[in-house]
């Protein structure tokens, strides 16, 4: 299985397409790093200006970690369409190459073709949130600096600098988790057809589609929230609340790691059944 794993993920780096999110979350991590260098000032005295008269404080606010959290909070809505790119192509992309007769006549069961391509796709998602984990706070924290940080929500929490990282590292596990479930969705919608674009392009018209519904105030859609995995994957921020809401925190993850087992074996039953050789 790990020889099938690493061939899979040789296929996936062979395509330009699945260096687009290493480029774009490099450009923009840069980007953002840059303006807050020459601006950072006065968007800290913008974002703190509810509550600058209310108290003084003394250090570091525009530090490595408040910029991380920043980073994250700003790009996490848009990673998604990176990881679809590769999800939407590990199977998709064999029908479209012409390749499925042959990997079915390989001395390996399609249960062993469907799961290295899976876990394939999840190494990716992994390797794109390290990338940007390594950029937005190792390379922010060689910028600016350590200190302590300070999240603004419904009131105003400050976290010790050494009560910091291992809530960021959490986050970012999170993270994995719930772009785990994305990587899930397009990895099902690519069994389906023959070109990469249209699980791409299904996977986030059922992102939109989903955040629309949890977004609703009507009475008759409350229901379904809890069951949206849209609702859920958000809860990374539930490790920068004092104290955090483990009973939530963890019902979002069992509620994540549902969606992502009932994709992939719903995708395994369709991938057995397939009529390849035809």
């Amino acid at each position: 299985m790990i020889n099938l794993i690493g061939i899979e993920l040789t296929k996936i780096f062979k395509k330009w397409r699945s260096y687009i999110g290493f480029i774009a979350v490099g450009l923009l991590v840069g980007i953002v790093q840059t303006a807050i260098y020459f601006e950072g000032s006065n968007y800290l005295n913008f974002a703190t200006r509810s509550f600058r008269d209310s108290f003084e404080y003394v250090g570091n606010l525009l530090n490595g970690y408040f910029i991380s959290y920043m980073i994250l909070q700003a790009l996490y809505i848009h990673i998604p369409f990176l990881i679809v790119l590769v999800g939407g192509d590990l199977l998709a992309g064999e029908a479209t190459a012409g390749t499925y007769r042959m990997l079915v006549t390989r001395p390996i069961s399609r249960t062993q073709i469907v799961a290295s391509k899976f876990l394939a796709g999840i190494i990716y998602t992994i390797l794109l949130l390290a990338f940007l984990m390594l950029i937005s706070l190792g390379l922010s924290i060689l910028i600016f600096g350590a200190g302590d940080l300070i999240v603004a929500k419904q009131g105003v929490i400050i976290f010790a600098q050494n009560d910091v990282l291992w809530r960021i590292f959490s986050a970012y596990g999170f993270a994995i988790l719930s772009l785990s479930v994305v990587l899930s969705l397009s990895f099902f919608f690519s069994s389906l057809v023959e070109n990469a674009i249209g699980p791409i392009v299904a996977t986030m018209a059922v992102i939109i589609i989903f955040i629309i519904l949890s977004a609703l105030d009507i009475e008759g859609l409350r229901w379904i929230r809890p069951y949206l995995f849209v609702t859920h994957m958000t809860q990374w921020t539930s490790f920068f609340d004092a104290p955090i809401d483990y009973p939530k925190l963890f019902n979002s993850i069992y509620v994540l790691l549902a969606h992502i087992a009932g994709l992939f074996l719903t995708t395994l039953i369709i991938f057995k059944r397939k009529d390849i050789l035809s």
